[in-house]
């Protein structure tokens, strides 16, 4: 009788450790990616919080207007930005030079509202770590300060920003 209490426990133990464990190493999905070839989905992950550090970082280097910080945290190779308006930046020359005068014409500042770390793994087999973050935007636009809400999305890579997105809207009395 005793051998079959302990049988029966051991075998209860096992199987209950066997099944929390597969349980917590098996990752949620969070979403998916479609892809634009083929419009496969592709799942979405919780990203690692380094990456929301990263773009944490790149943002309050644009707020206090430093451009060689932003420079160094731009990704060396294929750097790539595009703006609200359609605005492409291939390259961390372009971006910069167009930043130089923006800072100084309209002083822009952020108040971050949100950020997203997410990732997935490509057809390829890379690891893509993205950041979706949202924020209020304050400009200086001929001496009226003019509101906007942005999101942005950037690729993350090696602890560099790759590339990023911004889409933009402009305040109204209802959003408040």
């Amino acid at each position: 009788m005793n051998k079959s209490i302990l049988v029966l426990l051991i075998t209860f133990f096992t199987y209950s450790c066997t099944n929390s464990t597969t349980s917590e190493m098996t990752p949620n999905p969070i979403g998916h990616e479609i892809n634009d070839e083929d419009g496969s989905k592709i799942s979405l992950y919780g990203g690692s919080m380094s990456t929301v550090e990263v773009w944490e970082n790149y943002i309050s280097a644009h707020n206090e207007g430093n451009l060689e910080i932003i420079r160094g945290m731009n990704a060396d190779e294929n750097f790539k930005a595009i703006g609200p308006n359609g605005d492409v930046f291939d390259g961390t020359d372009a971006h910069i030079d167009f930043l130089s005068k923006w800072f100084v014409d309209n002083s822009p500042k952020w108040e971050t509202n949100y950020l997203i770390a997410n990732e997935y793994t490509n057809k390829e087999g890379k690891l893509q770590q993205w950041v979706t973050s949202g924020h209020d935007l304050k400009l200086n636009v001929e001496g009226n300060e003019v509101k906007a809400f942005q999101v942005h999305d950037a690729l993350i890579v090696d602890g560099k920003v790759q590339m990023f997105y911004v889409y933009e809207r402009a305040d109204s009395p209802a959003a408040e």
